[in-house]
């Protein structure tokens, strides 16, 4: 049974092999795999979309807590490993899917999303949870420890960023605590980090267009030594003529025009978005 097996006997049974290039590396810490699962708030009668389910360890303590799991993972023998485990287990769904093109707009709403997230796709993957955003109650993941500091970030930290700012207009973020690097199976080089991102029930900041915020945070943040005026006005955002407009607009918001991307805070990012749309050539690529 899958309760008193360890990720280690289960890949031994079954033969499996982790493999790099999927970035498996399987947490065989029962301690820290509970404290995830406590830390997601899972309640009875809660549906769990859990990302990388692997062996399905975790999937099993969801499932005594929540309404319904359904176990995504994208590799076919582990899959395979985890429908066999988990197959008498009635509100757990195992589907062999990648959490990049997984159609989450079929599920009803509010998920709560947990896992142990692949560190070389960590980012994808959270931008594609942040289009779902509307579907989604919470975020509770486990990322390579540099990721986690950089999206739970503040202004003008180090860590402070593209994903800092993006995704805390739209959830309230927290980093739980830290995860070593021994508690995994294959050892990985670094250590883990745990975030929870709760929905905001409205962004920061009203925004007049999503997709040109992320654009302008994206701009402002991508060139960190330069000032922000200097980055805005040479930006293919903005019309050629648009650099005296753009001084007036940082003036008008109190933003002083020397200060550099990496300061603002999201709500500053938010309220110049705002002002700086009517300026913009397209938002088409």
């Amino acid at each position: 049974m899958i309760e008193t097996a360890s990720p280690r006997d289960l890949l031994r049974r079954h033969g499996i092999r982790p493999l790099k290039r999927l970035g498996q590396s399987f947490l065989i810490d029962s301690n820290v795999i509970e404290k995830v699962v406590r830390t997601a708030g899972v309640e009875p009668g809660d549906t769990v979309v859990e990302i990388g389910a692997g062996l399905g360890v975790m999937t099993a303590m969801v499932a005594r807590k929540a309404g319904k799991v359904i176990a995504l993972e994208v590799d076919r023998k582990v899959a395979a490993v985890l429908r066999e485990e988990l197959g008498d287990v009635e509100n757990v769904e195992a589907v062999e899917a990648d959490v990049l093109l997984f159609d989450f707009p079929s599920l009803s709403p509010r998920l709560k999303i947990i896992g142990n997230i692949p560190y070389n796709i960590s980012t994808p993957i959270l931008f594609r949870l942040l289009k779902f955003r509307s579907r989604i109650d919470s975020i509770t993941v486990m990322l390579q420890k540099e990721v986690g500091d950089r999206v739970a970030a503040l202004p003008g930290s180090k860590a402070y960023g593209i994903l800092s700012v993006i995704l805390s207009m739209y959830f309230e973020i927290s980093r739980e605590f830290t995860v070593s690097a021994d508690c995994f199976y294959p050892r990985p080089k670094v250590d883990s980090a745990v975030i929870r991102m709760v929905v905001r029930e409205n962004p920061v900041v009203p925004l007049v267009n999503d997709d040109f915020f992320r654009r302008l945070v994206k701009t402002a943040l991508g060139q960190r030594r330069k000032t922000l005026l200097n980055t805005l006005r040479h930006s293919p955002l903005f019309r050629p003529s648009s650099g005296g407009d753009i001084i007036h607009v940082l003036r008008d918001l109190g933003i002083e025009e020397r200060r550099r991307g990496e300061t603002l805070t999201v709500e500053e990012f938010g309220r110049l978005s705002n002002a700086l749309m009517p300026l913009t050539i397209s938002l088409t690529e």
